[in-house]
């Protein structure tokens, strides 16, 4: 490397030693140039935009909906779209508050307990959740007795949807591809 760095070195100073007075060329020329125009530019319309829709609950905050909207815009196609989820714990919690307002303490907490948080917290607090209309040591008892059961419907209250979510997916996908 440093043989490389040194034969490079050499080369450029020998190069500087060698050169020659530079040619030196005199030249004049006159020109004028004159342009008149006139430049005019008329909207027709406006640019094409992709405008998405708004999905809100507005002031009706009792609805338990999120609403979820996009626009794609190319220079050829504009697309937009919107759509609303349920938001299943503010149903639940709902539905909780509307049973307790009713006298159903019992069923309130048989829904919040349908929240594996919640069947857990009241589990560990030592007040079990209500089974089939038990409550307290009776309960605990049946609960201990069907666990296998519980579990197993826990867990399929917890699974995604793989239905709706190969729609979103694919949706997604699709306005993707429309960008390029």
């Amino acid at each position: 490397m440093s043989r490389l760095f040194a034969l490079l070195l050499g080369l450029t100073l020998s190069a500087s030693v060698y050169a020659v007075d530079p040619i030196v060329t005199e030249s004049t020329a006159d020109s004028n140039i004159t342009t008149r125009g006139s430049m005019e530019t008329t909207i027709k319309q406006p640019p094409p935009s992709a405008i998405s829709p708004q999905f809100s609950a507005g002031s009706n905050s009792d609805l338990c909906t999120v609403g979820v909207a996009g626009a794609v815009q190319t220079q050829i196609l504009g697309i937009s779209a919107g759509t609303t989820f349920t938001e299943e714990n503010c149903v639940r919690l709902k539905n909780a508050k509307t049973l307790y307002d009713m006298g159903m303490k019992v069923a309130a907490v048989s829904i919040m307990c349908q929240d594996k948080a919640v069947f857990e917290g009241m589990r560990m607090a030592g007040t079990p959740c209500p089974y089939e209309g038990k409550i307290g040591e009776e309960a605990k008892l049946a609960w201990e007795t069907h666990v296998a059961t519980t579990r197993q419907e826990l867990e399929e209250s917890d699974k995604v949807n793989v239905e709706e979510a190969a729609t979103y997916g694919i949706g997604g996908l699709g306005a993707l591809l429309l960008l390029f």
